[in-house]
């Protein structure tokens, strides 16, 4: 199972930070862009922020809490991350497919997000469009949030369609020592890790303690 750190509760984001989260054996930098509408938290200045991404050495994989999904491809295309994932909540506002065909024609990987209480089966028509599904096991918006338990089930059921579908699950959102176990064993490929580490001096130690 790989790991992607949050650096959404960090403290500073600063060079000397960027180069502790290098240093780790962390698979991903995960970049959480909140705008504020889709919901209410907003997340830092773009242009500052992409700044200091561009001194990462791990791929990145984009998160996007936004309204207008197009406006921040523009603005975060320019580092060339791995994955940039949307909300599959926005389905009547915008075109879904045709997001997914300019992502892969850039050759950035294509996930949807998909929140809590957000039926599975609004996914069904996306997924042999997609390279990822995240699934959301807090509501979207703000880090420190409690596991929600009815997540591992999503897992497990999203996990049968992946074979089928040819798409990674992951999952972000109150993740530590023993929901990271609990992840691994209902399937996920992958899991975003905040707090447990971000909020502790030595990162690579709190990985440690992560079942991956």
């Amino acid at each position: 199972m790989q790991l992607s750190i949050s650096y959404l509760s960090m403290k500073n984001k600063d060079e000397q930070e960027m180069q502790k989260l290098n240093e780790t054996t962390a698979d991903f930098i995960h970049v959480d862009i909140m705008d504020g509408r889709f919901v209410s938290e907003q997340t830092e200045d773009d242009e500052k922020q992409i700044e200091w991404l561009s001194h990462s050495k791990k791929p990145l994989d984009v998160h996007l809490m936004v309204k207008n999904v197009n406006k921040y491809i523009d603005k975060y295309e320019v580092l060339k991350p791995e994955y940039i994932t949307f909300h599959v909540e926005l389905d009547k506002q915008i075109n879904i497919p045709k997001i997914c065909d300019r992502l892969h024609q850039a050759g950035i990987k294509v996930g949807l997000a998909i929140k809590p209480n957000t039926s599975l089966g609004k996914l069904n028509p996306y997924l042999d469009m997609i390279d990822l599904v995240l699934v959301m096991s807090v509501e979207p918006g703000k880090g420190g949030q409690t596991f929600l338990a009815q997540s591992i089930s999503r897992i497990k059921r999203l996990k049968m369609l992946a074979h089928q579908h040819h798409f990674i699950v992951e999952v972000d959102g109150g993740i530590h020592n023993i929901t990271s176990l609990q992840c691994k064993q209902a399937g996920a490929d992958m899991i975003v890790v905040g707090s447990y580490i971000t909020n502790h001096e030595d990162y690579q130690k709190q990985i440690e303690l992560l079942t991956l």
